[in-house]
């Protein structure tokens, strides 16, 4: 990533706060996601854009080792109280907000005083890795799924059975805003229904270029939240909202593209597969145990991980198996040129999104470098596999712990080296301090803690 140039980007800061204060935007809620998951916030008046565009607004490097429950964990690379970075935003991301009203938007980019790239920007590895993919003559096209559970102002979840029709017509009005809200945001709502735990909706969205997938998966979670505070409700995301219930995913569909031609279709393989799509597959197969350090990386994360629930827990993937973490989409006959596409089930939106695409994405490019294939599909639940069929056909329990993934991300030299020594290092500190914090409650309060925290 280049130096920046302050001229330009003052420029267009100048340009876009003129657009935006015609649109009756008076502040701009600048933000990034930090290790672990929690979107924080800097804002500016309109009339401050091209300064921060050009010379970004301090934020403290401690932000790096931020724990959800906002304790700051020490590192390796932590410079306590010293320091200082610049979040320069993305003038290309500005958005209107249809609430607040008076708001806009835009996600950042962290680079130092003197101007350089922030080694732990999580957003900027993002870029990288859509950079390293393109140099490869590949792109890639992703979209996360947003679950969450709505409550009233008591915290108890919103009758109506799983799926129902009555939970949706009994909060039509609720959804209907929230659908225009993002509408008028340019989030492009793909659907949006009740799903299984009590209280709980689920909204899918047009799938983007990775980083634009992640920058949509901030501004449709606080979206959310914000219009269902407006009426008077709740919104919670946590992967467990009680103990024993049904979770929350942030599930990731990716599709890898060379040119105009989907590779996740019309190919040789199993279910049209080509063999870059199966390559790029199975890096990302390979690769889950560690990944769930990125995907899954709450304590909280793994009592959502459990057989039988749709998580997807087991080393396999399949053709609409939805207990594989790694599931094929075809898509109906005429449209699989374009819909065909794999689905990540076992992450949930206590992730940094950003962090999410960079892991998918070099995951995929080493499969994609060493020529890897996919292994034959599992076209049942693998965990009603015995134990001599799951280990004939290679299937095996991902992680159980928030523990257990942070020694297979440590065992992974690919994604340590993707990630950079600094980021890779501070991010399993950030995970051994939830640990510390967290690890020794019981479920129930566990819940309790999280259950508004992202």
């Amino acid at each position: 990533m280049s130096q920046l140039d302050r001229a330009e980007l003052s420029r267009r800061g100048t340009e876009a706060a003129a657009r935006l204060g015609r649109a009756g935007v008076e502040l701009i809620a600048l933000t990034f996601v930090d290790n672990s998951g929690i979107s924080r916030v800097k804002a500016v008046p309109v009339g401050r854009l091209a300064s921060a565009a050009a010379w970004g607004v301090g934020a403290s490097n401690s932000f790096d080792f931020f724990l959800c429950t906002d304790t700051i964990a020490d590192g390796a690379y932590s410079p306590g109280p010293v320091g200082d970075l610049r979040l320069h935003p993305d003038l290309d991301a500005l958005t209107v907000l249809a609430s607040p009203s008076g708001w806009a938007w835009a996600p950042v980019l962290k680079y130092d005083q003197e101007g350089a790239p922030h080694p732990q920007d999580a957003r900027a590895l993002a870029v990288a890795g859509v950079e390293r993919l393109a140099e490869r003559g590949y792109s890639a096209r992703m979209a996360f799924e947003t679950e969450w559970v709505v409550t009233d102002p008591d915290g108890d979840p919103l009758p109506g059975p799983a799926y129902g029709y009555s939970r949706l017509t009994g909060n039509a009005g609720y959804l209907r805003t929230l659908v225009s809200a993002l509408d008028s945001q340019h989030v492009e709502v793909e659907q949006i229904h009740p799903e299984y735990a009590a209280g709980q909706f689920e909204l899918s969205v047009a799938a983007a270029d990775p980083v634009r997938a992640a920058d949509l998966a901030v501004l449709t979670r606080e979206t959310i939240r914000t219009v269902t505070a407006d009426h008077g409700l709740r919104a919670s995301f946590t992967p467990k909202f009680a103990p024993g219930g049904v979770g929350n995913g942030g599930h990731v569909h990716l599709s890898v593209w060379d040119g105009s031609r989907n590779l996740c279709s019309g190919g040789d393989g199993p279910f049209g597969l080509t063999a870059g799509a199966s390559s790029f597959g199975a890096g990302i197969l390979a690769r889950l145990p560690a990944l769930l350090a990125v995907g899954a990386p709450s304590v909280l994360s793994y009592l959502r991980l459990e057989p039988h629930h749709w998580a997807g827990v087991f080393t396999a993937w399949g053709l609409e198996n939805r207990e594989a973490p790694l599931r094929l989409i075809r898509g109906a006959p005429g449209q699989r040129d374009t819909a065909a596409n794999l689905e990540v089930k076992c992450f949930d939106l206590t992730a940094n999104p950003y962090l999410v695409v960079a892991g998918l994405l070099f995951a995929g490019l080493s499969g994609l470098d060493s020529g890897a294939r996919l292994p034959a599909p599992v076209d049942v639940d693998p965990g009603a596999l015995s134990p001599e069929e799951a280990a004939s056909s290679g299937v095996t329990r991902l992680p159980r712990s928030l523990a257990e993934a942070v020694a297979a991300f440590e065992a992974d030299d690919v994604l340590k080296s993707a990630f950079g020594p600094e980021l890779a290092t501070t991010l399993m500190d950030v995970r051994r301090g939830e640990i510390a914090e967290l690890g020794s409650l019981d479920p129930e309060s566990l819940c309790s803690v999280m259950r508004w925290l992202h």
